[in-house]
């Protein structure tokens, strides 16, 4: 099975007050696993990079003046997804401003049913609980010292750890069956690797309180003996 995680950086929040793309990045993934090959490209947005927003990712308008426009990178953009469904955390928000963008080339839009939303499938695993990327990344141990600001190949490189964890985690039988017949050399060194990693997930202090207070109301319970 075939995805493509996918994320933006843009001018600011709201594609129809005429902010733009600025960066956009994928990875390909076989089977939830990451196989090596991504996208990466920078782009003109023809217009100011506010200060804000550049205080997010970095990306400043005069890094972008020699970048190529958005019609440039299309068909490169295009032959990568293929068409694959999508992988992307705040899926409206990017889905947005791409189709904001494809209609200025006059490319019919992507429908958000094509993308899975991973703060959907967060909030659906974790009722409560923060859904943002860097949560998510201290809930399952990836490391993002390296993330000092936003971008999207480094988003998309964590996004590939979180979402595999979403989907039920490193478990072998979850893909090793296909890898021997895989065509991506990458993939099975890759599957190895990501199993390796022992994941240890510590209950929050209110977890620990509540876990506290039932079983004082149990009869005899086994915890209290084996203290």
């Amino acid at each position: 099975m075939r995805e493509i995680i996918l994320d933006t950086e843009t001018t600011g929040l709201d594609p129809e007050k005429g902010d733009r793309i600025i960066e956009i990045a994928c990875l390909e993934l076989i089977n939830h696993l990451p196989t090596g090959r991504s996208l990466q490209y920078y782009i003109n947005p023809e217009r100011l990079v506010p200060a804000e927003a550049v205080a997010i990712h970095g990306i400043t308008g005069e890094f972008l003046l020699d970048k190529p426009k958005f019609p440039e990178i299309i068909q490169g953009f295009l032959e990568f997804i293929e068409d694959s469904p999508f992988v992307i955390h705040n899926a409206e928000f990017d889905i947005r401003f791409l189709n904001a963008e494809l209609a200025r080339v006059k490319h019919p839009p992507f429908p958000l049913s094509r993308s899975v939303d991973t703060v959907l499938l967060a909030r659906q695993k974790f009722p409560g609980a923060p859904a943002n990327l860097d949560a998510l990344c201290r809930r399952f141990n990836v490391d993002i010292s390296h993330r000092t600001k936003h971008g999207a190949l480094v988003d998309c490189q964590l996004l590939a750890h979180v979402y595999l964890e979403l989907r039920g985690g490193r478990q072998k039988g979850f893909v090793l069956d296909s890898l021997e017949s895989s065509d991506h050399p990458n993939l099975k060194q890759q599957a190895r690797k990501n199993f390796t990693r022992k994941l240890i997930i510590p209950p929050s202090p209110k977890e620990e309180a509540d876990h506290q207070s039932a079983l004082q109301k149990l009869h005899k319970a086994l915890w209290f003996q084996l203290k």
